[in-house]
């Protein structure tokens, strides 16, 4: 169950997409990708309880792979392919 009271996620880690390196920025996508879950699905039970579903589905992995694959496209976009 969800606290309403708890402060929202904040969805862009330090509000920016910049990073030094691609490195940074694949990290960053990771971690984008994971807060959409989270705010998606804010019991974290019910993630829990899900996460054998998605694990073994190769279609499920494909589709969040395919997830922080666009997460990077715009983070190597907004670091001007890091030029």
């Amino acid at each position: 169950m969800t606290d309403p009271s708890a402060p929202p996620v904040q969805l862009v880690p330090g509000n920016s997409l910049i990073t030094k390196t691609p490195e940074e920025g694949r990290q960053l996508a990771i971690k984008m990708a994971r807060l959409v879950i989270k705010v998606t699905q804010p019991d974290a039970a019910t993630r829990e309880r899900l996460r054998p579903v998605y694990a073994d589905d190769p279609a499920m992995l494909i589709a969040i792979g395919h997830t922080v694959a666009l997460e990077f496209a715009t983070i190597a976009a907004a670091n001007k392919y890091w030029t």
